[in-house]
């Protein structure tokens, strides 16, 4: 009997389902659903850097995907053996006793506060700074040096904090978080005790301090003088945690029948997409996966012989088994790449969403037409022309910290800057200067990861602007002055999701083993420009200063102002 497994894979606007063949990782269905409540921006408001979801988008895309891809692939239900999941991370969620959302509850039903926090919301910046002072400072275990030392408001214990001061009955409420992954996981499985249900690796040991070497999550004493009711909820968690080549249960009843599936279908445990991703790429020791979206997150793995007591400092964490069992998996990444592209088209688009869209000149076909045009062209054109601008001609200096920085040493209470404008700057000028910018903040990266002894030998990247923009990838080829390779598969981190599903189900006994047979094949290669190489570091070191400069002045001026206060 030929064997099937689903990945499904949760991003930031949308799910999509991938139903692969065990064999050969060959791609026999495929079903992408947009979160519509998120669509419309609801319970989010970016002016703050809110941005929360319903976890109603994300139910009604799972069935709505899951089902597709069965009915479409013609696959028999009991041949599909296995199923795992992927989400963003940190977005965790609150839920009551049984594992149910608060927002599912009428008093909490349009209420953000009960929403999942998604990756992106940086509304607890001061609550991160409080656990980075705490853990500096209270005189027992630094419970951020697997975090790259720095605890960032991204995260899991950050969002709750904030959460929990300001709101009350969500505080009162709540009687445990669950990561994406895991909620997602928790739903469809038949082990429905929350004590006892197997939650993620990754998600812990990357995002909530999960560390073995303090046997879980931090100390009640530490969470307490943050705020007695994080100690409180630290009862109601978890101490042990697991990799996704396991099984978290078998799909319940209720949900094998919306998905057309059978009972005995494994669920395994869930995972943050940034791993699966990497897994989908064949990620080995020594090659940086760079998992390249709205934002970006890099993946390496390194033995613990290599890694040992070492901390890597400045990342987003190193946990054993993570990405890969009996590895260490190292996490670093940008808080914006393909959302610093997307801003600027938002700023250009300014025009046509508030005149053209209002104006008597033409009808209102004419103007959805000429709206949808805009929007299909703008970033091509701009790519276009931006090439065309030699480096030798002045072209402005920006940062990438529009959402601010999580690698390297996390700090999103930085901003993005731009200098050197004048009259001849035009937008194809800052465009560039834009995917510049991108590119110097990705080198930052790979020189942490080196500096800190971490070699890499290969770079391979996966998602949407890999695959579809070659101007970022020669520029990015050009920074970091070394090979980059592309992988092949739209869904690497549904991908990866599936290989995880197929060892869970026993099918290969590893995941690497699986991961050879089943991952990504490569598309292109992109190769440095001997020409350029060295003209891209002349800019780097001048967006190195231009970095200086913001990050010490935004400093100052807070302590300014604490000071004054």
């Amino acid at each position: 009997m030929k064997k099937y497994v689903i990945g499904l894979d949760y991003g930031t606007d949308s799910v999509r389902a991938v139903l692969i063949d065990t064999e050969n990782g060959a791609e026999l269905a495929t079903s992408v659903s947009y979160y519509q409540r998120w669509k419309d921006g609801k319970f989010c408001k970016p002016e703050i850097n809110q941005f929360r979801q319903h976890p109603l988008d994300h139910i009604e895309g799972l069935e709505e995907t899951i089902s597709t891809v069965v009915k479409e692939s013609g696959v028999a239900p009991e041949h599909i053996v296995s199923i795992c999941i992927d989400t963003t991370g940190s977005s965790p969620l609150p839920v009551n006793k049984d594992g149910i959302a608060l927002s599912f509850l009428p008093e909490f039903s349009e209420n953000p506060n009960a929403m999942m926090v998604l990756w992106k919301d940086h509304t607890s910046i001061n609550e991160a700074e409080e656990i980075n002072h705490l853990a500096r400072n209270w005189g027992g275990e630094d419970y951020t040096k697997f975090e790259g030392g720095i605890y960032s408001s991204e995260w899991f214990w950050a969002k709750i904090l904030h959460i929990n001061r300001d709101d009350e009955k969500v505080k009162n409420e709540a009687y445990s978080w669950m990561e994406h992954c895991d909620y997602i996981t928790f739903l469809l499985s038949d082990h429905q005790d929350l004590t006892t249900f197997k939650r993620s690796r990754c998600a812990a040991g990357h995002k909530a301090m999960w560390h073995e070497s303090w046997d879980g999550l931090p100390s009640k004493d530490f969470l307490g003088q943050l705020d007695p009711s994080l100690a409180e909820l630290s009862d109601r968690l978890y101490d042990k945690t697991y990799t996704s080549d396991e099984v978290a249960g078998n799909l319940n009843e209720e949900w094998a029948e919306k998905l057309g599936l059978t009972t005995n279908t494994v669920i395994a445990v869930g995972t943050f997409d940034a791993h699966s991703g990497a897994v989908g790429a064949k990620v080995e020791e020594n090659t940086l996966i760079r998992i390249m979206g709205t934002s970006t997150c890099d993946i390496m793995v390194a033995p613990n012989e290599l890694i040992g007591d070492k901390t890597v400092k400045g990342i987003c964490g190193q946990v054993d088994g993570s990405v890969i069992p009996g590895l260490v998996g190292l996490e670093a990444g940008q808080s914006a790449f393909g959302d610093v592209l997307a801003w600027f088209k938002d700023i250009l688009m300014w025009p046509t969403q508030n005149i053209l869209m209002n104006s008597h000149i033409i009808d209102d076909k004419q103007k959805q037409l000429l709206k949808e045009e805009l929007e299909n062209n703008l970033i091509r054109s701009l790519t276009q022309e931006a090439e065309k601008i030699p480096l030798s001609e002045s072209v402005p200096i920006a940062l990438d910290w529009i959402n601010g920085r999580r690698t390297p040493d996390a700090n999103q209470e930085l901003k993005m800057a731009i200098n050197n404008l004048s009259l001849g700057t035009k937008a194809p000028h800052i465009f560039k200067a834009l995917v510049n910018a991108i590119c110097f903040g990705s080198k930052k990266i790979v020189d942490r990861f080196e500096e800190e002894g971490v070699k890499i030998e290969k770079v391979i990247g996966i998602g949407g602007v890999a695959r579809k923009s070659p101007f970022i990838m020669q520029t990015l080829a050009n920074v970091l002055n070394m090979p980059i390779i592309v992988a092949e598969s739209d869904q690497a981190p549904a991908l990866g999701a599936a290989v995880y599903a197929a060892v869970s189900a026993g099918i290969y006994p590893s995941v690497q083993e699986a991961s050879r047979k089943m991952g990504s094949d490569f598309e292109a290669e992109y190769f440095p420009q001997t020409e350029h190489v060295e003209k891209y570091a002349e800019l780097m070191n001048q967006y190195q200063i231009l970095a200086d400069f913001t990050e010490n002045n935004i400093k100052s001026k807070k302590k300014f102002i604490v000071d004054s206060l």
